[in-house]
């Protein structure tokens, strides 16, 4: 029942799942100490070490889920954050023509998917109501009107008109978002609260709570724009793409090019350069998973 005990679980499924999905494709994984004896490698900051059968170099592999508040964060519930997610990205969406005018489309698409959003007021959330109309402006502004008129429900109640259009929303369209959130500390040697981008070699991305299934996609960090803050870093977080729900039950993906869905794809991208030296592995060996083999 506990929020934070589901988070581990899921990760520890991910993390699994992930393991038997490397070693179908020909790779051998040996997870990573978590607890390591001295000063942690600030190299080998991943879940696992992965090497292709038949070679002799050890990389490194990350694994993380998608952002599982991203449409709220991003505040998709009202018709112009909907429009702007969609221009931002409109590039890499398959119903946009790109020799086309792209705003009358992205119009077309709503109207067509989401026709009630259209009619929608725009909404607020419960701290943002108190906090304006603690202080309202002298003049009556488009903005006062709007949250005027939001004024006299509870807490609970925004949150469930919120959680409704969102989920109305998702209904069409659900966002492919990564949260590469790390701590601060003298091992780690980061200067933000994001992972380098030399800590690992390939970064996998579960989007099980945006489709269907235990899908996984896969990055080399080093492509990844980095923070503005420091080069060397990742930024927190990357839209990879979007999923459309389609008639037939199915999920669209269209994702940004530095993503891909194959891990071969992503490993060519490697050289002998970038992997770690065997003597520096800590490989977690305490525990033993007998897993099925007729699953």
């Amino acid at each position: 029942m506990s929020p934070n005990a589901q988070g581990y679980v899921n990760g520890s499924v991910t993390e699994l799942l992930l393991k038997q999905h490397l070693e179908r494709l020909g790779y051998e994984v040996k997870r990573i100490r978590e607890n390591w004896e001295g000063k942690k490698h600030p190299n080998h900051h991943g879940d696992f070490y992965f090497r292709k059968k038949g070679t002799h170099h050890w990389f490194v592999l990350e694994s993380k889920g998608v952002k599982s508040n991203t449409e709220d964060w991003n505040k998709l519930y009202n018709l112009h954050q909907l429009k702007k997610i969609l221009f931002d990205h409109n590039e890499i969406i398959y119903w946009i023509d790109k020799t086309q005018d792209i705003e009358p489309q992205i119009n077309k698409w709503i109207e067509t998917n989401l026709p009630d959003l259209r009619k929608a007021p725009k909404l607020y959330k419960y701290e943002e109501i108190r906090d304006y109309l603690s202080n309202p402006p002298k003049k009556e502004t488009s903005k006062f009107r709007e949250i005027k008129a939001l004024s006299d429900y509870t807490r609970d109640q925004i949150d469930t008109i919120i959680d409704n259009q969102l989920k109305y929303i998702m209904s069409k369209i659900m966002v492919l978002d990564t949260h590469f959130v790390s701590g601060i500390s003298g091992s780690s040697e980061r200067t933000q609260a994001t992972p380098r981008k030399d800590e690992f070699n390939i970064i996998s991305i579960d989007i099980a709570l945006r489709y269907d299934d235990h899908k996984f996609l896969f990055a080399n960090p080093k492509q990844l724009e980095a923070s503005g803050k420091d080069c060397n870093h990742l930024q927190q977080n990357y839209i990879m793409g979007f999923a459309f729900p389609q008639t037939d039950g199915s999920l669209k993906l269209d994702l940004t090019d530095e993503w891909y869905d194959k891990f071969d794809d992503v490993f060519e991208t490697l050289t002998e350069n970038n992997a770690v030296k065997e003597s520096d592995m800590q490989i977690d060996n305490r525990n033993v998973i007998v897993e099925d083999e007729s699953l």
